[in-house]
């Protein structure tokens, strides 16, 4: 069965002055206020980005295909925490996503982990959205 999911863009003025909100409608969540420096300059408080909203589902969805993998290979993790960093260079777009996760998995090579997350990484749907993009991966175990 397919999902859709929906998130709503209000935007108001110029690029560089202006200002927007962003909604998460299917889920009810909220409005989140959005500008320019928010994704050009470090520390806005308050304020996010699309380059957020793509970190926050990647790091999602990459945890999801992990524990998956994980569960499948018969060694169902305890704890997955993943990080995503996306970078965005004005003028040239996204230039890179980098994961970060560290898990607890009982009975599991650091190899082994390694592997399932390699795999994750691919299996992941957010990946295969962004594909062209360089997405770079540091796994490890607690």
């Amino acid at each position: 069965m397919a999902t859709t999911r929906t998130a709503n863009a209000h935007w108001e003025g110029s690029l560089l002055d202006g200002k927007g909100q962003v909604t998460l409608a299917s889920s009810g969540l909220g409005t989140f206020d959005v500008t320019w420096p928010a994704r050009s300059e470090d520390a806005q408080k308050g304020l996010t980005s699309p380059e957020e909203l793509i970190a926050a589902a990647h790091s999602t969805c990459f945890s999801m295909a992990l524990s998956h993998a994980l569960a499948g290979g018969g060694h169902p993790a305890e704890t997955i925490d993943t990080q995503a960093d996306v970078t965005f260079q004005a003028g040239k777009g996204i230039t890179g996503i980098h994961l970060t996760t560290r898990a607890s998995v009982p009975g599991l090579t650091a190899e082994q982990f390694l592997e399932l997350a390699e795999q994750a990484k691919q299996a992941c749907p957010v990946s295969a959205a962004l594909t062209g993009t360089t997405i770079t991966l540091d796994a490890s175990l607690d």
